[in-house]
């Protein structure tokens, strides 16, 4: 898996110096009052890939709909990605994530459309990630009924020159995927999920629902077993 960006110097502590909700007479609010999701395809999109993604990158901090302050005493300068990505901060809680104590933005995040929100998350947002410097911004549409037709349902975007360019999909065993160099992974659509799959090993991570459903099978299977091996014991 490529190696992530190098981290600055602020953001070499596992456990960074992060603010209370309060720092300096300056209240920092830990939510903008509006919904994570506004249907249930949005819902499961936002929550299966935040799911997949600790799966494929377990020390990496992953959050959903956490409020990102880029400026220190700006209490009306907020974000809150869907899904964010950022390595080597430590997967600690945190009321916000507040990029002045962190040392950098996050390193990926994931918009999902909604009716009311994807034309903002195709323009203003998109602003707001490159002007903050997250080096990849990624945007998704699980129902397929809300970019405007001819825009593919999965968008992603690098940041270079300060400036976010789209970033082309290609075919990953006999599908189309988009690489994400931050992540190591390719991305691609399923459904109305995202798929990920590691860029070194070609392993697929499994959705949340297939990781419970194989976790059960597999209980199932040692509680079949150990039934088997009593009967054995008592001579049946």
């Amino acid at each position: 898996m490529p190696a992530p960006t190098p981290l600055p110097a602020a953001a070499a502590a596992v456990v960074p110096n992060l603010p209370a909700a309060r720092e300096d007479d300056v209240f920092y609010p830990s939510s903008d009052g509006k919904p994570m999701a506004e249907n249930m395809w949005q819902a499961a999109a936002i929550m299966d890939a935040a799911g997949d993604l600790m799966e494929a990158l377990p020390q990496a901090l992953i959050a959903t709909d956490l409020l990102v302050y880029p400026e220190r005493g700006n209490t009306r300068n907020s974000i809150a990605p869907d899904v964010l990505v950022a390595f080597g901060l430590g997967t600690h809680k945190r009321p916000s994530y507040f990029v002045w104590c962190e040392g950098k933005p996050p390193d990926w995040v994931l918009e999902v459309a909604s009716a009311s929100t994807q034309t903002k998350d195709r323009n203003e947002k998109l602003c707001s990630y490159a002007k903050m410097g997250v080096p990849e911004c990624w945007l998704f549409d699980p129902s397929g009924d809300v970019f405007p037709r001819g825009l593919p349902r999965l968008q992603a975007y690098r940041l270079v020159a300060g400036k976010y360019q789209a970033m082309a999909s290609r075919l990953v065993a006999g599908e189309r995927a988009i690489r994400s160099c931050q992540l190591g992974l390719d991305v691609s659509v399923d459904g109305e999920l995202l798929r990920f799959r590691d860029v070194e090993t070609g392993a697929v991570v499994p959705h949340r629902s297939e990781g419970v459903a194989q976790r059960r099978a597999a209980e199932a299977r040692v509680v079949e077993l150990e039934a088997a091996l009593r009967r054995l014991q008592a001579g049946e």
